[in-house]
Parts: C-alpha cells; structure tokens; sequence
C-alpha cells in the first residue's frame, strides 16, 4: 500500500511538473509573440511615418535632403524598394539643377544605378514611373546610351504610366538613332497632347520630316515654329532649316527672304550671311557673295565654310 501510494504522488508531481512546463511554454510563445506583433506595428508605424517625411520633403522640392536621408538609410536597408527609388528620383532632380555638366552626369549615374537596383529588388519590377525616369535619365546621359532611353521609356508606356512627355522624349530618342518614321510617330503623339506646343517641338518634327526626304510637311512645321516662337534664336534656327527646305524646292527668292529675316531681326548669325553669299554666288553675283561671306567671317572668325569660299 505504502509503494502505491508513492507511486500516486510520484504521478502527481511529475503531471504537476509537465503542467508547469506546457504552461511556461505557452507564456514564453505569447511573450515571443506580443514582441512580434509589437515590433511589426512598431516597424510600420515607423514606416509610415519615414513615409510621410519623404513626402513632405519631397512635395517641399528638398531633393538634397531626400537624396541624404536615402542614402543614410539605404546602409541599414540596400535593396529596399521605396528607398532605392527616392535615392534615384531625387538624384535625377538635382541632376537637372546642376550648371557644371560633370556634376549633372555624376547625379545622372547614381539615378540609373538606384533604380537599376530598384527594378531588382522586391516590388521594383513593373514599375512605370521607375521606368519613365531611367529613360529621361539615359536620354540626358548622351548619344551612346539612346537605346536604352528607348527601351525604358517604351516599357513605361506599356505599363499605362502617364507623364505627357514621354511621346516627345521617345522622339527625340528615334531621331538619335535615325529612326526618324518612329520618331514622327512619336513627335505626333506629344502634339496631341499640347494644347500649344513649343517652338522646339515643332521645329524637332520638322527636322524628322526633313531626314524623311518630305520637305512640304516639315515646311509646315517650321513655318508655325517661325510663326509661336518668341525666342529669336529658335526662330532663326526655323528660318535656316526653311531656307534650306526651300532652296532644295528651287524657290530661292524664298530662301533669301527668310535669311534675311534673320539678319533684320537684329540676330548676329554667321550662317545666314553664308546662305546669303551662297544664293547670290549662284545668281553670278561675286561681289555680293564675297560681301556677305566677309560679314559671316567677321561675326565668327572660326566659321569654316565662309572661310573657305574666301580661302582664308
């Protein structure tokens, strides 16, 4: 009797035991548990609020700052997605503020390398506005890299991102690789979309056409560009390119009008007084020719088809 009973505390105390020990177990899961619920609360309230600092920053136009803090923050989290993201458009914005070229392009590379690594990390893939800016940024990054403004921006229309200067930007990018019939295309979707579309637009549209061989259409694009511009230097530039036009249309008394536009409106350009000479040495007039390739000589002593005719 006496050993059953030994053996029943025995039981008691063992179960009392293991009873004891699930519940310190279960206490020491609901502890685990309440930290991680506490600290994923924690972590998104702080998220949010890092969030809304960005955004302040940003809608504040502190690109510096938002440039700064990224990259201080992107040391604890390299491959998160939001930070890679504002590193790379607030290194695009100051890129456009910079006056030194080697300066731009240092703020250009760092953009490209951000969003390259963004489109890399989690919930960077599809991204229509990461896409839109690494296109804008490989167009200013120069010639050798039209390609790939092409291939970005492309990917950004396809993914419905809407920013209204993705059809003009597309256009200048073809007409870097001379694929000038896409760089039309492109060119006549960013004038659908301008309710009043710049002197320069209108005067890249011409010059497609003009690569195109369809000299009527880009006079009509530089006629209107002559016509909305308020810059003289972009008018001139119309007026050269429609001179051009029109000498190869055999209307030379055209030509000479619009050259002497130029030099009527008070615009110094050595190239109008070289047409100039141009047309009237095809007319059989030297003297005036030889005239007006001295005036192109001497409002730039560099300007080597002047110089030539005059064999200096």
């Amino acid at each position: 009797m006496a050993k059953d009973r030994l053996r029943s505390d025995y039981r008691v105390h063992f179960r009392r035991k293991q009873i004891i020990h699930i519940a310190m177990l279960i206490l020491l899961v609901a502890i685990i548990f309440s930290l991680g619920v506490l600290l994923y609360f924690n972590w998104r309230s702080k998220l949010g609020d890092e969030q809304a600092e960005f955004v302040q920053l940003w809608e504040a136009g502190s690109y510096e700052k938002v440039y700064r803090l990224s990259g201080e923050r992107l040391f604890d989290n390299p491959m998160e997605c939001s930070l890679l993201s504002l590193r790379g458009f607030s290194a695009y914005q100051l890129a456009l503020s910079q006056i030194n070229n080697s300066e731009m392009l240092g703020y250009i590379d760092e953009c490209i390398w951000s969003l390259r690594k963004a489109l890399l990390s989690k919930g960077g893939g599809n991204d229509g506005g990461i896409f839109y800016v690494l296109g804008k940024a490989y167009y200013y990054k120069g010639s050798g890299y039209t390609d790939l403004a092409i291939k970005f921006l492309e990917a950004a229309r396809k993914e419905a991102y809407e920013a209204w200067d993705i059809p003009e930007y597309l256009g200048l990018a073809y007409a870097g690789v001379q694929d000038y019939r896409r760089s039309v295309a492109s060119f006549s979707l960013a004038l659908n979309h301008a309710g009043h579309p710049s002197d320069l637009l209108l005067l890249s549209i011409a010059r497609s056409y003009i690569e195109l061989g369809e000299g009527d259409t880009a006079r009509a694009y530089l006629v209107r560009c002559v016509e909305v511009s308020k810059d003289s230097n972009n008018r001139a530039r119309a007026r050269l390119l429609l001179g051009d036009v029109l000498v190869k249309a055999g209307d030379l008394k055209g030509a000479e009008d619009q050259y002497l536009a130029i030099i009527n409106e008070g615009n110094e350009n050595a190239e109008a007084h070289y047409q100039l000479g141009e047309l009237y040495n095809a007319g059989g007039d030297t003297a005036k020719a030889r005239a007006e390739w001295r005036k192109a000589v001497r409002i730039d002593p560099a300007y080597g088809p002047a110089r030539a005719r005059l064999n200096l």
